[in-house]
């Protein structure tokens, strides 16, 4: 059972390592300090969810239903491109705004909100649950899919929580006006090119 779970985690390491619109955002909610361990706390449940599901029969379900997929992708270009204009716009401004009380006031809601949208309508979060570790996962006799599910989520634990308290202890190096455009540029950087991948791939030029 122990080689099943160290399984899950190396697979589940393997898949979330990547650096994308998900761990941007931990990321940046650590550098603001901004309620991050909520975010990590939340995008660590989401893994559970979507990791159970794929591995437990969700895999199935998403490969029957391509208008789904279809949906999900567009929505999730939509939503990157806004998100990342918003950070391209905050790093060529003029005035960077730094962590500070008042930004500490942000609504904890509009994070939540903001965070589920990172993650679930991303489409490439179903294909690494759904698809990969589902595919993997279902192809292990029934006692041991608990523990491949076990592992993989464990990999989320560990690097969600690691990634926001990271982040937060380096915030008094990372909280200054250069540093902060530099994030953003990154932040609208990625949300981008992760937003041109998923078009591309929907209209199949890739």
């Amino acid at each position: 059972m122990l080689s099943v779970y160290f399984q899950g985690v190396a697979m589940g390491a393997a898949l979330i390592l990547p650096l994308g619109p998900q761990n941007v955002f931990v990321m940046n909610q650590g550098i603001r300090r901004q309620y991050h361990l909520m975010t990590a706390a939340l995008c660590t449940l989401s893994d559970l969810l979507l990791i159970c599901g794929g591995i437990f029969g969700g895999s199935a379900l998403l490969g029957q239903s391509v208008w789904l997929m279809n949906l999900v992708t567009w929505a999730g270009v939509a939503f990157l491109l806004w998100y990342g204009w918003g950070a391209l716009r905050t790093a060529f401004s003029g005035d960077v705004q730094l962590a500070s009380v008042s930004a500490m006031k942000q609504s904890r809601w509009r994070i939540i909100a903001t965070m589920t949208a990172v993650t679930w309508l991303n489409p490439h979060v179903y294909i690494d649950t759904f698809v990969l570790l589902g595919s993997l996962g279902s192809q292990l006799p029934e006692a041991e899919r608990s523990w491949f599910a076990f592992g993989s989520v464990t990999a989320s634990v560990v690097w969600f929580f690691g990634l926001a308290m990271l982040a937060a202890w380096l915030a008094p190096v990372l909280n200054t006006p250069r540093a902060q455009r530099i994030i953003n540029l990154l932040v609208g950087c990625v949300m981008w090119m992760v937003a041109l991948k998923l078009a591309m791939q929907a209209l199949h030029l890739v």
